[in-house]
């Protein structure tokens, strides 16, 4: 198999519940940091300095800052480890601390002290795209996710955030299961999505309200039906 190809694309989630650990404090720390941030990840950084944003979430108490070197035993409790930045041979101590603690470890830019990647991110509320090249050519992961940036705009993320408002209001209105995976077919399907796009969310609602009833549609929106 091509070393191309020796990679599986997973999503981690509950970020919140087990800290995440980043080292450095330059320029693509902070944009790890922010990525994880933006997550709700328990975070630590590992970094003698930062650069003037990290340094302005530090003394918000956005993550917790450890101001000097990586030393080995700061991935104690830690799930996930970025090594941003680092020095002399910081990356094989990071990677042999990682591997003997079993915990997913990324040394930037030094794929082999890394057992995880990270795709090219695109996003837009619920929906995330991560593309990856396996590391054949990452440049053109950055050209697609600059593409799928233009593609898929804001109206993905409202539309997705509709659609799980009315999640719990399908279970609670429609028993058969085959039924409500028919409807959500039948929304995906419908001009919903191009109603958001062209900022016709009064028409999307209405539209959704014919596939599914008033009464769950003004449920999911929170809206109070008269008795």
């Amino acid at each position: 198999m091509s070393k191309a190809l020796d990679v599986y694309p997973i999503y981690l989630r509950r970020l919140k519940e087990r800290k995440t650990v980043i080292v450095g404090g330059d320029w693509e720390a902070e944009g790890k940091v922010k990525d994880f941030l933006d997550r709700g990840a328990w975070l630590t950084v590992i970094s003698p300095e930062l650069n003037e944003q990290l340094q302005e979430w530090a003394d918000e108490g956005r993550f917790e800052w450890i101001p000097r070197q990586y030393q080995y035993g700061d991935f104690e409790g830690a799930s996930v480890a970025i090594v941003a930045e680092f020095e002399g041979d910081i990356n094989k101590i990071a990677y042999k601390e990682a591997k003997e603690r079993n915990i997913l470890i990324n040394v930037m830019d030094d794929l082999p002290h890394a057992n995880f990647a990270f795709g090219s991110i695109v996003k837009q509320g619920p929906l995330t795209i991560s593309i990856s090249t396996g590391g054949a050519a990452p440049a053109l992961a950055v050209r697609l996710r600059q593409r799928f940036e233009k593609e898929f705009g804001t109206e993905y993320g409202e539309f997705l955030e509709f659609m799980q408002s009315l999640r719990k209001p399908m279970k609670k209105h429609i028993d058969e299961f085959d039924t409500r995976k028919k409807l959500w077919y039948e929304l995906i399907d419908s001009e919903i999505l191009t109603l958001f796009r062209e900022r016709k969310v009064d028409e999307a609602y209405k539209r959704a309200k014919k596939i599914l009833g008033d009464e769950l549609v003004d449920d999911a929106l929170g809206v109070e039906t008269a008795d």
